[in-house]
């Protein structure tokens, strides 16, 4: 995709973090935009700033785990601006624990944003694309979509997920819809308020959060992971990345180098025959090393 002004922009959680920050660089270009978050105030706030910076923009709130609720964002781009150029799946939550003592509520609310939302997303914002003669898809996966840390097994699935489905589509869009790029986003570490994202958790109905875990493990969990987002990149980092694989149709962006050889390493112990070993970002290392 080698032309960005004038077009349309659908980016999901928007409101904040990385999806902020492709809204602001994707604006730069003269995108016209479409954010969704779950989260009203944010969404309003971001609507606010972006539209203050001259980049003409909607905002919609949406819980994009819900089908009719992500056709809604797209019924408000169509409605408003009559196309859909790009559309950046990128909501997310991060939640944890030990895998046998997760209940469904907590796998479904999990699988709902991280994976749900994106097929949903290419389901229903990909035949708009095409309709609107090209563009690009960007879904945001994670380096936990390439390797499965502990403690996290929802969120691994997801993301695993993600990066399946993205490289499916990658073929077939080659083979249907050249004119449809696609990019798969694994990031690391990087500033947002995902650990936090309990307090957008749905707290009535089938969802409801009845994890086994004990609130001290969960606020434990959280409390560590971040302290290592706090020391992660910048969400415009990310944008900056996600925009460069976009006009270069670039498929696949790992925003942390140094990290790509724990994924060397899974795929080498995996051929070998070897278990699974616990990776550290960034500090993997053969034995011996």
């Amino acid at each position: 995709m080698d032309e960005f002004a004038g077009k349309v922009a659908v980016i999901t959680g928007g409101g904040a973090g990385i999806g902020l920050a492709m809204a602001r660089r994707f604006g730069a270009e003269g995108m016209k935009l479409v954010i969704a978050d779950i989260q009203q105030d944010a969404l309003d706030d971001a609507v606010t700033a972006l539209s203050a910076e001259g980049i003409e923009t909607i905002g919609v709130q949406a819980d994009v785990s819900d089908r009719a609720q992500v056709q809604a964002i797209a019924d408000a781009a169509m409605e408003r601006f009559g196309a859909v150029h790009l559309a950046c799946n990128n909501a997310g939550v991060g939640s944890g624990g030990l895998s046998w003592e997760l209940t469904e509520a907590d796998w479904k609310w999990v699988l709902g944003v991280d994976l749900w939302s994106v097929i949903h997303g290419v389901g229903i914002f990909t035949p708009l694309i095409i309709a609107s003669g090209g563009g690009h898809i960007v879904n945001t996966a994670s380096m936990a979509g390439l390797t499965s840390p502990p403690f996290m097994a929802p969120y691994n699935v997801a993301k695993h997920g993600v990066v399946a489905l993205s490289e499916s589509m990658f073929i077939e869009l080659q083979m249907m819809a050249p004119n449809v790029g696609i990019t798969v986003v694994c990031p690391g570490w990087v500033q947002t308020q995902i650990h936090n994202s309990v307090r957008n958790r749905p707290t009535t109905g089938e969802q409801a959060p009845d994890s086994a875990a004990t609130e001290e493990d969960a606020e434990n969990l959280r409390n560590t992971i971040g302290a290592l987002i706090a020391d992660g990149l910048q969400p415009s980092d990310v944008a900056e990345q996600v925009f460069t694989a976009v006009s270069t149709d670039r498929f696949y962006v790992l925003t942390h180098p140094d990290w790509s050889h724990m994924v060397l390493r899974n795929t080498e112990r995996m051929l070998a025959g070897e278990n699974p070993q616990m990776a550290i970002p960034g500090q993997d290392a053969r034995p011996g090393e």
